[in-house]
Formats: C-alpha cells, structure tokens, sequence
C-alpha cells in the first residue's frame, strides 16, 4: 500500500527470534538510539531457542524496551512519522508479538507502519556506518539460519547467486560446537576457543569448492568432526585443535565463494551481514582475498551484525519514505522469500537512509 512519505524519526521493533529490540532512526539526525535484551541466558538451559518462550519473553521485553528507546532518542508518539517492524522471516510466535504491537502503536498513534523482511535488515545493516557501501555489489549474508550470496542492485533489488543445501555456516558453528561440549550459543564460543587451537592439525572437508557454482554445503561438517572425535579423550587441547579446524573449514569455504561470486558478477564491492560476520577470522580471511583482487569488503560494526532494532529502523525507513505501508491486518510471515521485495527507487539519493551512531 501507498502512503504519504514520512518526515522525521520512526521507531522499528525486532522480535523474529531470541532478542527484543527497539530503535529511533532520523532521516536527518541519524540512529537516535537503540536498546536490545538478549535471550542467550533464559534458552541456555536448553542448548537451544525454545520458540514458546521466546515468544513469551518478548511479550515482557518489547513495550519497556521501546519506552528507553523513544526516552533515549528524546522523541514522543506524536512526533513519530511511522512504526518499522520485523514481519518475517523468522519464529511466527515471536514475529506475531512484535507485530501485533507495532501495528497497534501505529493505529493508536496514528502513524504508518511497514512490516520490513528481516534478511533486508541484515543487508542493509552497513548503512548505519558512516562509509556506506556503493550499489551495486555481492553481499554474503551469513549467520545462524542463511547462507546466501547475493546480487544487490538496489534496496529491495536482489538476486540469490547462492545458497545452501543444507545447514548454514551458523548452524554448523552451533552443532560442531556441541559436540564439543561448548555452552549455548556455540558459534563465538567455538571462536573463543579456536584461538588457542594449532592450524593444521585437523582438516576437515570444504564441501563443493571442487565444483563449479556458488551452492554451499555444511552438513557433513558435524559428521566429520564426530568421526574425528570418536575413540579420543576430549582434551582442552584436542577441542582446541577441532575448534581451529572447524573454523578454518567454515572461514575459507565461505572465503572462496564469496571471491567467486564477485568473479562472477564482475563486481568489487563485497558486504558481509549477518551475526557470522562478526567472526574475526572471516572478516580478516575476506578482506585480504578481496583487497588481493582490487575490491573492497564493508562490514556493519560488531554490534549491528545479529539481531537488532536499528538494522529494521534503516530498511524500514527507505521503504515508508518510498511510500510503503501496511494495511489493518497483521500478517507475520515465517517464510518469505527475499526475490519478491519490492524494489525502493534510490533517486533521489535521499531515499537511501545515511546513518551514524547514537550518543
């Protein structure tokens, strides 16, 4: 649906998985501010992100969060001109929380709100910085539940040149990292521990970098790690040592595709998104494979990499001032695939959000 384009701040609200989040993004002032609660602690019991309570945490988290947030950004209700939410993909339990409650705020206050594709956010996350990156470009979007290499043209403008069979890079951080009896999440825990590992001691495959293409493969890293394992005493070394292993496998895997799809595409530009891409090896690895061939990689910083309100706040933002909104119902989505966005028109330049950091 079409609106009046907004002037001014809007709030966005993120609740696809395990973290509330609000933000106050200003087309002029920049990221005003943004509050995030992690759920790591209430699902580490078990081992993993119970949709339930998550959903139910969510419920508790969201309204005193977006009171900080508008406090923080030093705005009110009536001088927002709109509401951004996370509307899929992701848990629909979650994503129906956030959603029933940022389209309620929007009614009673009377300002548009737009349902924002949460892989969306996490591509347009480098728009926080204050070095965008350039369109068109590569993105490899990786974290707990995608892998994908994608074209961007455009905001709303993407095309998959890439994606993964099976498991996603995160999920075989995650898994590997269980079987090494590594606390939840797994992911950085493995990382953590991979910095005191010895390179070469364990090589584990790299699944289809022997094949032409850009698809990815990471299930047969658990299997390999297991057969690795079987027979050993777990020594703070030997888990060490898989941690490295694992990691290099994952690291140089995501490294080669990523430098062939820019091949591919012909372009120079590469943006990693996504809560993998704050992995330390990774970005070290990409950038001196992309900057040997004369490109460049752009990363949001650290804290805009998993889940967060601001990242929804910027996408949101281009698409109300394009003149997007959602109607009455409330339609959370936990499939939606990312080729059928919309595309935002990026003339003039001003559609593009240009963001900087809060106080």
């Amino acid at each position: 649906m079409q609106a009046d384009k907004p002037r001014g701040a809007i709030l966005a609200i993120e609740s696809s998985c395990d973290e509330s989040a609000a933000a106050v993004l200003d087309e002029s002032g920049g990221l005003l501010a943004h509050e995030l609660y992690s759920q790591v602690e209430l699902h580490r019991t078990y081992g993993g992100v119970v949709p339930e309570l998550a959903s139910r945490d969510h419920v508790r988290r969201l309204l005193p969060l977006i009171r900080q947030a508008l406090e923080r950004a030093g705005t009110a209700p009536e001088r927002l001109a709109g509401i951004a939410f996370t509307a899929g993909p992701g848990l629909i339990g979650a994503l129906l929380t956030g959603a029933a409650l940022a389209r309620s705020l929007a009614y009673a206050w009377q300002v548009p709100a737009v349902g924002v594709h949460h892989l969306e956010g996490h591509l347009l996350a480098p728009l926080l910085e204050p070095n965008p990156p350039p369109f068109p470009h590569v993105a490899l979007l990786v974290s707990g539940g995608h892998t994908q290499l994608i074209e961007v043209a455009g905001i709303g403008q993407y095309a998959i040149l890439g994606d993964t069979r099976d498991d996603a890079a995160g999920e075989a951080f995650d898994k590997t990292a269980k079987l090494l009896g590594l606390p939840y999440p797994g992911g950085p825990e493995l990382a953590r521990l991979a910095q005191s590992g010895t390179a070469g001691v364990f090589r584990f495959p790299r699944p289809m970098l022997d094949r032409p293409g850009l698809e990815l493969s990471f299930s047969g890293l658990k299997t390999a790690v297991l057969h690795s394992l079987r027979g050993r005493e777990l020594t703070s070394q030997l888990r060490a040592d898989v941690a490295r292993g694992v990691e290099e496998a994952i690291v140089g895997t995501l490294a080669a595709k990523a430098v062939r799809a820019l091949e591919a595409t012909g372009l120079d530009t590469l943006v990693v998104s996504g809560g993998v891409s704050a992995n330390q090896r990774l970005r070290a690895q990409l950038s001196d494979a992309v900057g040997r061939r004369g490109g460049r990689v752009y990363y949001p910083r650290i804290e805009f990499c998993t889940d967060n309100a601001a990242m929804i706040a910027v996408a949101g933002l281009a698409r109300l001032r394009a003149g997007e909104h959602e109607g009455l119902a409330i339609q959370p989505r936990a499939q939606w695939p990312l080729e059928t966005l919309s595309a935002v028109p990026l003339q003039p330049s001003a559609a593009i959000p240009r963001c900087i950091s809060p106080p």
